[in-house]
C-alpha cells in the first residue's frame, strides 16, 4: 500500500459484521489451546500490546482495556456507594476484580469463569492485567457455570457484574443474556444493589442487539440506563447497561463523586472522574432511538446470537 509500511505477517481478522473486518497485527503468539469450552488465544499484538482472543474476537488487551473495565466497573459501583460483597460473573483476565479491589469498602469478591484454562492462561501471560489479584484474600473464585453458581447461592450481593463473551453461538456464554439470567441475578441481589452488564457494541449497524438486551434487563429491573465508550481495539463503541430497582442518579455531580472516589478507593483511574461519569451517563439520541423502535426480549428459547467469529491469516 503507498504510503504504509504493513510490519505483521500474522493477523487476526475480526468480522464485525457481515461487511466489516478488524484487522489485528500479531507480533507474537504467547499461548493457544482449544479449551472444552471455546478457542483461546494470548497475543503480543504491534499496536496495542498483549491481548487475549477468544473465538477470534478480541477481549481485552493491555494497551487500552481501561477504556473497557473502568466503565464496565465503576458506575454500578459509584451508583452504590459503599459496596462490600461483589459478584463478577466472567473476567477471566482478572482487571474486572482489579477495578472492583480499588474500592476500599469491598470485603469480598466471588469470581465466576466456566473456563479454568482461560484463567490460568491469564494469570501466567497477562500479569499486566491482574496486577496479582488472584492471590487477594477477598477473592473467592470458582470455575463454574454461572446457572449453577446463581441456581446454588445463599449470599445477597450489592454489586453484580456481568463480564461474559460474546454471545456467539460457539461461544458458553450466548445464554447468559437472557431475561432468565438476568432474573436469577435479582433474585441474588441485596436491597439497593446494582447490576452492571457488558452489552455489546452500539456502533449503527449492530445496534439491534444492544437495544434488545437493554429492553430484556427492563423486562426485569425497575431502572435501566445504556451507556457507552469508545474501545480503540475494538473498532467500535461499546455498550453498557446499569440496573437497579432502587434509584439511579444519571445526573451525579462530578465533584461528588471525585470526592467519593477520592476518599473510597486507591485511585489511579485513566479514565473514570466525576466529569467522565457524567458525560458517559447521557445516553445518546440514536441509541435511545434503537431502544425505543428494538423492543423484542431475549429469552433462552430465543436467545441472542452476536455476529461473528474471527480468524487467523498470514
Amino acid at each position: 500500500m503507498a504510503g504504509s509500511e504493513v510490519k505483521a505477517d500474522y493477523w487476526i481478522n475480526e468480522y464485525i459484521t457481515p461487511w466489516d473486518i478488524y484487522s489485528h497485527g500479531i507480533t507474537k503468539i504467547l499461548a493457544y489451546k482449544q479449551t472444552q469450552f471455546q478457542e483461546m488465544a494470548i497475543v503480543e499484538s504491534g499496536a496495542y500490546g498483549k491481548a487475549l482472543v477468544l473465538d477470534g474476537k478480541w477481549q481485552s488487551c493491555t494497551g487500552d482495556e481501561f477504556l473497557y473495565h473502568e466503565p464496565l466497573v465503576h458506575p454500578a459501583m459509584i451508583a452504590h456507594g459503599a459496596p462490600k460483597k461483589v459478584l463478577i460473573l466472567g473476567a477471566g483476565e482478572g482487571a474486572t476484580v482489579r477495578e472492583v479491589l480499588r474500592w476500599q469498602s469491598v470485603e469480598k469478591v466471588m469470581m465466576v469463569d466456566i473456563d479454568g484454562e482461560v484463567v490460568e492462561a491469564c494469570k501466567e501471560f497477562l500479569p499486566e492485567m491482574h496486577q496479582g489479584v488472584f492471590d487477594d484474600p477477598r477473592l473467592d473464585l470458582r470455575i463454574e457455570d454461572a446457572f449453577k453458581i446463581l441456581e446454588t447461592t445463599t449470599e445477597k450481593w450489592d454489586v453484580i457484574i456481568s463480564d461474559l463473551s460474546d454471545p456467539i453461538e460457539e461461544g458458553p456464554s450466548f445464554k447468559l443474556f437472557t431475561k432468565e439470567y438476568f432474573t436469577q441475578l435479582k433474585d441474588v441481589l441485596a436491597p439497593g444493589g446494582v447490576v452492571a452488564v457488558q452489552a455489546g457494541p452500539t456502533a449503527p449497524a449492530n445496534l439491534r442487539l444492544h437495544a434488545r438486551l437493554v429492553n430484556t434487563l427492563k423486562a426485569v429491573y425497575t431502572n435501566v440506563s445504556s451507556y457507552s465508550t469508545p474501545i480503540s481495539s475494538y473498532g467500535s463503541p461499546w455498550g453498557f447497561a446499569i440496573c437497579t430497582d432502587g434509584d439511579l442518579n444519571l445526573r451525579p455531580d462530578p465533584e461528588a463523586v471525585d470526592q467519593l472516589l477520592a476518599e473510597q478507593t486507591t485511585g489511579g483511574f485513566k479514565i473514570i472522574d466525576g466529569l467522565t461519569l457524567l458525560g458517559m451517563l447521557q445516553t445518546f439520541r440514536h441509541v435511545r432511538e434503537a431502544i425505543a423502535t428494538h423492543t423484542e426480549v431475549f429469552t433462552l428459547a430465543e436467545p441472542p446470537k452476536f455476529f461473528g467469529k474471527g480468524h487467523k491469516a498470514q
